[in-house]
Order: C-alpha cells, then sequence, then structure tokens
C-alpha cells in the first residue's frame, strides 16, 4: 500500500504526477498533479488510496470524491489524440504532467519537487524522481493515478455522445472488440490517435477499397 515514506525524503511542496491513457486508440492523455501540503488524509481517504489499477470503478469514484473534498492540491492535464500523434505517446504524456503541475502552482503554490510514476525523467525545470511502480508506494503518486483515471474515463464517456459507434463509454478508447468493428465499419474519427499501428493500418485498409 502506498505511503509518503518517499514524499518525507524531500523539503517543500512536494507534487506526484501520473497520467491515464498511454495505451489506448483514441481520446487524449490525461494526467494529474497532486500534493498532500501536510501529507495527512483522513482514514476513510487512507482506506481507499491505492494504484487506481487496482481499484474497481467504483472505488476510483469513491476515491475521487473524497480527494476532491480533501485539502489535497490539484491540477489535470491532457494532450490531444492529435498532439498525441505530433509528438509521440511519452512527450504527450509528459505534457499533460506539465499541463497538470502548472494548474496546480497556477491554483495554489509552487512546487518544489516532483515525484514522477515510471523510469523516464522529462526535461523540467522542476527537480524530480521517477518512481517505478510509483502508484502502488506514494500517496501523491496514487491519488494522481485516480484522478487522472476517473478524469479521463469521464472524458471518453462524454466523447461517446458525439460518437457512439465505437462504446467509448465501455472500453475508454481501447481496441476492444466492438471498437475494431466500428473501426471497420466507419473508418477513425478525429479522435482517433492516427499514430498508432492499428489505426494507420486501418486507414491503409480504407484507402485500399
Amino acid at each position: 500500500m502506498p505511503t509518503f515514506d518517499i514524499e518525507q525524503r524531500h523539503t517543500g511542496l512536494i507534487a506526484g504526477t501520473d497520467e491515464a491513457g498511454r495505451g489506448p486508440w483514441a481520446g487524449p492523455v490525461v494526467a494529474a498533479a497532486v500534493c498532500f501540503p501536510h501529507q495527512n488524509i483522513s482514514p476513510d481517504l487512507r482506506a481507499v488510496i491505492n494504484d487506481s489499477k487496482k481499484l474497481t470503478a467504483k472505488q476510483r469514484e469513491r476515491a475521487f470524491d473524497l480527494l476532491m473534498k480533501s485539502d489535497a492540491f490539484i491540477g489535470v492535464g491532457q494532450a490531444s489524440a492529435e498532439e498525441i500523434d505530433d509528438v509521440n505517446i511519452l512527450r504527450a504524456s509528459f505534457l499533460a504532467m506539465e499541463r497538470a503541475l502548472n494548474q496546480l502552482e497556477e491554483k495554489y503554490q509552487p512546487v518544489s519537487f516532483v515525484l514522477i510514476d515510471g523510469n523516464r525523467l522529462p526535461a523540467w525545470h522542476w527537480p524530480c524522481e521517477a518512481i517505478i511502480k510509483g502508484d502502488s508506494l506514494s500517496f501523491s503518486i496514487a491519488a494522481a493515478s485516480i484522478i487522472a483515471k476517473v478524469t479521463r474515463d469521464r472524458i471518453m464517456t462524454e466523447l461517446a455522445k458525439e460518437y457512439p459507434a465505437y462504446a467509448w463509454d465501455k472500453n475508454a478508447g481501447y481496441g476492444t472488440a466492438a471498437h475494431i468493428e466500428a473501426l471497420q465499419k466507419y473508418g477513425p474519427c478525429p479522435y482517433h490517435r492516427k499514430s498508432y499501428a492499428p489505426i494507420k493500418n486501418c486507414i491503409k485498409n480504407l484507402s485500399a477499397d
């Protein structure tokens, strides 16, 4: 379970960052940055904070609501499918994280240090550390993973109203059977990541026809 042990290695305001949506074929990649200024959370929040992938959708929604009501400093950013195609998914993920951190600083106060889930470091002006499986180790990163995941799922549910055939409200843009079937029937839409191989192949096949 996550703790504040990693945060306590550093001084000042420590932000945890994580993203959701690197794997899907459509939609934005969404990132969150979360600080617990007093490194203290309620028992209710402590009971539900974990790596978002280890929580059910209902548990994530509850954790999200508790986080939004807490004294945590929260920022959210995203990079569009077009930006992902332009710069690649890794750089787009870092761009979304940077936007989340900038939003957090605009709303609250400057960040002293950033903890990033993963094993890659971006070229930021903030000092930072990459933590492998950080969403299972750090409260700040775990909270960011929940905010990012729930926010992105809600975005995809809204986009599904515009393009219902792809069933994004159920698959969040991942390459499920229903998504593949819709792509074969209708082709990609503006929210698809055209640099991703399955979408590239779909466009190629449609051109061949």
